[in-house]
């Protein structure tokens, strides 16, 4: 069995992060988005994986590499126009080949991993199978209607929505989806939709599993939906301080996760944190929910439920809240109770 991941998206709906880079490398918890499914195809005992990519090909090879440090082997795929999901697999047909795929969206946080989903899978005659997630509002979702784990179809963003079961990002397939997707007429927004493809094999006969989750998953389409990822995955952390970290006086709360050479001095942190390599804080409270990247640095200042990108700096900001700081970014004196969303490379300074 081999695995694809799609990671080819603009991201518009997560800029101005999504300007400057590719939207599966924003991180959670200190942790690129795209490493979740990656990690958790490996887990699953799935190595050759093929990475869909889009314009930001350059920066995903640079971070993701040849696959080696996960424990895989990658193959990169160009879509060169976002055509839709169904399109996207399509492209991996000769990648391949005989075998069955898993396919996951690359800006998918799915907790407690797909390893029972694809050993059922496996062990199944189904041609297709899918995850499914009960959600409060699917009229944003491929909708499904199951009977007797068998799926019966899948409807696209209904206005009256058939349940509230959602597709969500993770699906399998044998090789017959290639056939379907190849007879695939565009829908009206011009997309190769993995609904049709779904309801392909259902409508030549072809039975599809589905799998509905209890498991915290999310989209991280949107800033909040970062923000709440970045929780979940900090609830998850393991409380650890590298040995060739620096705890300088302070106090801690609470879970953290502080990577080889932090140095912190006089900081107060409320679990759960993550503190990256290298990142130098004093006289802070940092927490609870802050993932501060690599290398930054915060000197006098309060954070609470935010991501802090790597190389960042912080200063004076006495209660930074509800926030997400690109990479390279300097804030200072931002007021109490401020909320910021600031891209890369950005620079915000309150009055002195």
């Amino acid at each position: 069995m081999k695995g694809v991941v799609l990671a080819g998206g603009k991201g518009s709906r997560l800029r101005p992060f999504t300007y400057s880079g590719a939207k599966q490398l924003v991180p959670v918890a200190n942790i690129p988005v795209l490493h979740f499914p990656v990690r958790q195809l490996v887990d699953a005992g799935i190595t050759e994986i093929a990475l869909v990519v889009g314009d930001t090909e350059p920066q995903i090879r640079s971070a993701m590499g040849d696959g080696s440090v996960f424990g895989a082997r990658f193959t990169y795929i160009r879509q060169e126009t976002p055509l839709g999901i169904a399109h996207g697999l399509g492209l991996c047909r000769d990648f391949a080949g005989a075998e069955p795929v898993v396919l996951y969206l690359g800006d998918n946080v799915l907790l407690g991993g797909i390893s029972t989903f694809v050993e059922r899978f496996a062990g199944s005659t189904a041609q297709g199978a899918v995850v499914l997630k009960e959600v409060e509002d699917p009229r944003a979702f491929g909708v499904a209607v199951v009977e007797h784990e068998r799926l019966k179809r899948v409807v696209e963003k209904p206005t009256q929505p058939p349940s509230n079961l959602a597709v969500i990002g993770v699906y399998a397939f044998r090789p017959e989806v290639f056939e379907v997707i190849a007879a695939l007429r565009p829908s009206a927004r011009g997309e190769l939709e993995i609904a049709d493809a779904i309801n392909g094999l259902i409508n030549a006969g072809l039975g599809v599993e589905a799998t509905v989750t209890s498991a915290y998953w999310i989209d991280t389409g949107k800033m909040e939906d970062m923000l709440s990822a970045n929780r979940a995955i900090l609830d998850t952390c393991a409380d650890a301080t590298d040995p060739a970290a620096h705890l300088i006086g302070g106090s801690k709360r609470g879970v953290a996760a502080i990577a080889s050479g932090a140095r912190l001095e006089a900081c107060e942190l409320i679990g759960p944190v993550a503190i990256g390599a290298g990142a130098e804080l004093r006289g802070c409270r940092i927490g609870p929910y802050v993932a501060v990247g690599s290398g930054s640095h915060i000197d006098g200042s309060a954070i609470r439920n935010s991501i802090v990108m790597e190389q960042s700096s912080i200063t004076a900001c006495p209660g930074l809240e509800d926030s997400m700081i690109g990479r390279f970014t300097v804030v200072e004196r931002a007021p109490a109770g401020a909320r910021l969303t600031l891209g890369d490379h950005s620079r915000f300074e309150g009055p002195a």
